[in-house]
C-alpha cells in the first residue's frame, strides 16, 4: 500500500516556506537537511536559496520534473509506509504534514525512522481538528512527542511560536510545529499543550459540530430501536 496523495490539490506554497526556514533556523545553517514527504520540494528549494547545499528529499508521490522546484535528482521516490532508508545522517531532518497521512498502526515506525535519519528533526502533523485530504491519523502533538521520547529524543515547543503570526505561511506548520532532538532526559521534558490557530477556528467549530452532530443521529438511532424493540416486547438489538 502506498501513500494516497493527489498534489494536484496540494495548497502548500513555496512562499511560506521561503518565509518560514529562515525564521525556525534563527541564524544558525545547519550543513545537511533531509526532508521526509518533502512533495514538491518547497522546503529543500527554501534551503538552497539560503545557501544550504546539502539537501535530499523522499516522497511517496512521483512528479513530473516541471512540479518539482528543485532538480529531480535531489528527491528519491519510496514507499513511505515500507523499508525506506537513508544510507547517512543529515544535521537537519524535516517532516512537516507528512505523517497524518499515515495508517495509526505504521507511525511509531516512522518516527523511529526519522530519527535514524539525524538528531534533530523539524516535525509537524494535522491535529484531530484540522481537516484535510486523506487524513488517516490526525493526533495533537503530546501523540508524537511520547514516540519520539521513545526512541530518546526530547520534543520541544519552541518553533511554532516564532512563526505564530506571521500569515504569509500556511496556518498548519503555524499551529502544529515543534523541535524533537536526541537527548539523555527524553521523556522528562513538559508536554506539548494543545492549542488550536485562530486561523483554524472556523473549520475547528465546524467539525466539532459535525461530531455533535452525528453523534446525536447515533443517540436517536439508538432510542429508536429501543423504543421499537419494547413495543414488541423483546430486548432492543444492539
Amino acid at each position: 500500500m502506498k501513500v494516497n496523495y493527489d498534489h494536484e490539490q496540494n495548497l502548500h506554497s513555496l512562499k511560506g516556506p521561503v518565509v518560514a526556514l529562515p525564521l525556525l533556523l534563527g541564524g544558525h545553517l545547519p550543513a545537511s537537511i533531509l526532508d521526509v514527504g518533502c512533495g514538491t520540494g518547497t522546503w529543500l528549494r527554501s534551503a538552497l536559496d539560503l545557501g544550504i547545499s546539502d539537501v535530499f528529499g523522499l516522497d511517496g508521490v512521483a512528479l513530473p520534473p516541471e512540479q518539482l522546484h528543485v532538480p529531480e535528482d535531489r528527491i528519491r521516490i519510496v514507499n513511505l509506509l515500507s523499508d525506506w532508508e537513508v544510507t547517512r545522517t543529515y544535521e537537519l531532518v524535516i517532516s512537516l504534514e507528512v505523517a497524518e497521512h499515515l495508517p495509526p498502526e505504521a507511525a511509531g515506525e516512522f518516527v523511529r525512522k526519522l530519527t535514524n535519519c539525524g538528531d534533530r528533526v523539524f516535525f509537524s502533523a494535522a491535529n484531530e481538528w484540522q481537516p484535510g485530504q486523506n487524513h488517516l491519523n490526525c493526533q495533537w502533538p503530546v501523540y508524537w512527542q511520547e514516540l519520539f521520547n521513545r526512541c530518546g529524543f526530547a520534543c520541544r515547543d519552541t518553533l511554532r511560536w516564532k512563526i505564530w503570526d506571521d500569515h504569509r505561511i500556511e496556518p498548519w506548520y503555524r499551529q502544529n510545529l515543534f523541535l524533537a532532538e536526541r537527548d539523555a532526559e527524553a521523556g522528562s521534558e513538559p508536554r506539548i499543550p494543545r492549542v488550536v490557530h485562530p486561523d483554524y477556528m472556523p473549520s475547528a467549530c465546524e467539525q466539532w459540530r459535525l461530531r455533535r452532530q452525528g453523534l446525536l443521529v447515533a443517540l436517536a438511532e439508538r432510542v429508536d430501536r429501543l423504543v421499537r424493540g419494547r413495543a414488541r416486547g423483546g430486548a432492543p438489538k444492539r
